[in-house]
This record gives C-alpha cells, structure tokens and sequence, in this order.
C-alpha cells in the first residue's frame, strides 16, 4: 500500500476569527500540497494566545508528516507566533544572522532596520529561512515545520521557494460530473459506486457530492478523487452509467 503524506495547517490570527480578514491561504496551500503529492488534512484557526498557538501547533505535528502556520510574524507586538513554535518545540528563539542581514537590505533605503523590524528576524534555535522574495521578511522552516507569513501573496512567494523540496507521494486528480440530481435520491449509489471503485492507500478512490440550488431547481456535482488516475476515469465512467441508468441527464466537468 502506497503511503499517504499529510499536511496540517494552523492558521493564527485574532483578524480572521473576528471576520475582519477573509483567509485565503488555505485554497492555495492545498492547491499546492496536492502537486507535491501531500494532502491537507486538517486546518484550525487559532487566536493570538500563545498557549492556545502552542497546543494547535503540537496537536497537528503529532497527527501530520508536515505542520504549516500561517500569520503572527511581522513586527508588531501581536507578532506571537515565532515565540509559540519556538516553546512548542521546546527550543529558544534567537535572531538569525541571515535573516538580519536581509532585513537590513531591504529596509537601507526605507529607514533602517528598527527594534520593531528585527523582530522579523527571529527564529526558533535550530530553523532555517525560506526565502520571501516579495518583502523581505523570510518565513521559517524548523524541520517540517513551516512557518509563513498571513498576506496570501506573500504566502505564496514562499510556497515557490519550497516548491520540490518536500517529501511526497503521487498528486491526487479529481474528475467531476454533474447534473440535476437531489443527493438524496442517489445517496445509496454514490456509496456503492465508491465501494465498488476500490483501491488502497492514495489509490483509494472517494466521491464527494455537492449540492447546488439554481434557477429554481436542484442539482449537484459529483468529484471523483484519487491518486490513481486510471482508476479514477474508470470510476467516474461507471458512475456516469450508474447515474444515467437511473434516468438523469449526466454532464462531464459538472453545472
């Protein structure tokens, strides 16, 4: 059986429990985990309290082969973060010398590195960077743990410097189909339909049913999953005839 490698994120931030900021992180992190052949498994959003950041961070690495943050390591006194992974990994914090230097780079020309600005320097003992080249400021990586920053485009710089760097397993594809169907009338041939698609580990196949209500009538689309491409057109293929037997109108990539 093939192994399955799973990720977990930990997104921190008052900013978005409050519903001041809207996330978008974990579109993107997952987007990118699937091409590195890692699933996200598991997110959570976590105030800015140490002792709360501490218990999520140490909760998902022990479930996960690789814990992302995202959030809380700017400058600022909120800035929380570094600290939290630093004590949930048992270890102190210190500035990184390359991190300084970077930082005093990027701000020569924008008043100076300050107090408040050498902070984005600091790093749990023992952490390497991850590069950033949208701002300046790097993320962190303490063995696989990554700790990034919460503005998305920044994120994702970072996600490209760590891109084929990570140990994974095969990218998950995914086919839909649709129509206008009401979930629960073919709820006992999607479950069979899956049974009968089989496979093991990341070969495993799933199907997800989405519902939508459009134009006054009911419908939903349904994504066939796995890692086994083969098995995954040959699953939405006998999904297609199962669901088309029954006398609905099948269309290929969904409404």
């Amino acid at each position: 059986m093939t192994r399955i490698w799973t990720a977990a994120l930990a997104v921190i931030g008052d900013e978005i429990l409050s519903g001041r900021t809207q996330d978008k992180n974990v579109a993107q992190l997952a987007s990118w985990l699937n091409v590195q052949g890692i699933r996200l498994a598991e997110v959570r959003i976590v105030p800015d309290v140490e002792d709360r950041i501490v218990a999520a961070v140490r909760a998902l690495a022990a479930e996960n082969d690789y814990l992302f943050t995202t959030g809380g390591i700017g400058p600022t006194h909120d800035d929380i973060t570094v600290d939290a992974v630093a004590r949930a990994a048992g270890v102190g914090v210190v500035v990184h010398p390359e991190a300084r230097a970077i930082l005093e780079r990027y701000y020569e020309t924008r008043g100076g590195l300050t107090e408040a600005r050498l902070r984005m320097a600091r790093v749990p003992e023992g952490a390497t960077l991850i590069h950033n080249r949208v701002s300046g400021a790097p993320g962190i990586r303490l063995g696989n743990w990554f700790v990034m920053a919460g503005v998305p485009h920044i994120t994702a710089g970072m996600l490209d410097t760590l891109t084929g760097t990570l140990e994974g397993g095969r990218p998950v594809v995914s086919r839909t189909i649709g129509g206008w169907v009401a979930e629960s009338e073919v709820a006992d041939l999607l479950r069979q339909a899956e049974r009968d698609a089989g496979g093991e580990g990341d070969a495993r196949v799933s199907i997800g049913s989405y519902p939508f209500f459009r134009d006054g009538r009911v419908g939903a689309n349904f994504v066939v999953r796995s890692a086994d491409s083969a098995r995954a057109d040959a699953c939405v293929a006998d999904l297609r005839a199962r669901l088309q037997g029954a006398g609905y109108v099948i269309t290929d990539g969904g409404i």
